[in-house]
């Protein structure tokens, strides 16, 4: 079946999760922990993202890498079965696909166990050749773990965007490695709207103030600076106001993974409507909470509905 043409395109991190809930500790030796639920979904900051704009009715389409094997295949048939165009989502044999063990405590935090995989075989002409006509915003997810991407071909692709007056957002998951620098800071003057969330602001700026984070980036040359801060709920900043706060949803918290690509994904909806930055954070915010009430990146949100309903019903928490 022909996709619509896309008006988002998401590029980088395309990620199968294997989740598990709830994990108290892991067994000893070859002892055995009973869980309640385990779940195989599609995660990383572009996959997920696309997922769930997808979901809320935006065309999308997405760009990256996957093994030749069972999870690829995985990865692409479930985003195609959602709406997403995986026309440029490759299949690189010489790596395995990207892939996540989840064991989730009962407070919905998790320790992460990855292999880097075919994230790391996204190559630069990936990007030179993908086609921006008609596309209205362009998601750059996973900078720092895109190692055949990072530096100049991202800068290169958000220049282009840039210049074709196509809006860019971007997030970044910093390793505390020596090459996160160069992979980010030549982005940012590129870059419209920055998604990170506040450990990763704050690690990355080096600093353990928010407001010291806040100028950090937009001195590097961040547009609007987007801080989600959990439960907290999200801080924007421009260059003429600074830490705008906004709260999150009072829910139910089951497991927080892929809460903030969906955060973004509810940002990037409301952007493509033409809403005010406070509008777009709202749905985005609303977005994030829904994902927070199951287990996976892709609870919570199965349409736009879901997230009028919780914007009309839901109790907000403190900022």
């Amino acid at each position: 079946m022909p996709q619509p043409a896309a008006r988002v395109v998401t590029v980088g991190l395309h990620v199968a999760d294997v989740l598990g809930r709830y994990v108290e500790a892991i067994p000893p030796g070859q002892g055995l922990a009973l869980l309640d639920e385990i779940r195989l979904t599609v995660a990383g900051t572009a996959a997920a993202t696309a997922v769930d704009l997808a979901r809320l009715g935006v065309a999308v389409a997405t760009v990256g890498a996957v093994g030749d094997d069972a999870l690829g295949v995985f990865l692409r048939s479930t985003m195609a079965a959602e709406g997403v165009d995986v026309t440029g989502l490759a299949v690189r044999p010489e790596r395995p696909t990207s892939a996540t063990m989840l064991p989730i405590r009962r407070d919905g935090s998790r320790p992460a166990l990855h292999v880097i995989g075919s994230n790391a075989a996204i190559r630069p002409e990936d990007l030179a050749s993908l086609a921006l006509d008609g596309v209205a915003v362009l998601h750059l997810g996973g900078s720092c773990l895109l190692p055949g991407i990072d530096g100049p071909p991202s800068v290169d692709l958000l220049r282009r965007a840039r210049e074709a007056g196509i809006v860019t957002t971007m997030d970044f998951i910093p390793t505390g490695g020596a090459g996160d620098r160069d992979a980010v800071l030549p982005c940012l003057p590129f870059v419209d709207y920055l998604f990170p969330s506040e450990e990763d602001a704050l690690s990355f700026a080096g600093t353990q103030a928010l407001d010291e984070a806040i100028a950090f980036y937009l001195d590097a040359g961040v547009q609007t600076l987007v801080v989600t801060r959990g439960a907290a709920g999200v801080s924007i900043s421009t260059r003429e106001e600074r830490d705008m706060r906004f709260a999150a949803y009072a829910v139910d918290v089951v497991d927080t993974t892929g809460c903030g690509d969906a955060f973004s994904a509810g940002f990037i909806w409301g952007l493509l409507d033409g809403a005010s930055v406070g509008e777009a954070a709202q749905r985005g915010l609303a977005c994030g909470s829904l994902v927070a009430t199951g287990l996976g990146s892709d609870a919570g949100i199965h349409s736009a509905a879901d997230v009028a309903r919780l914007r009309a019903e839901g109790v907000r928490g403190a900022v």
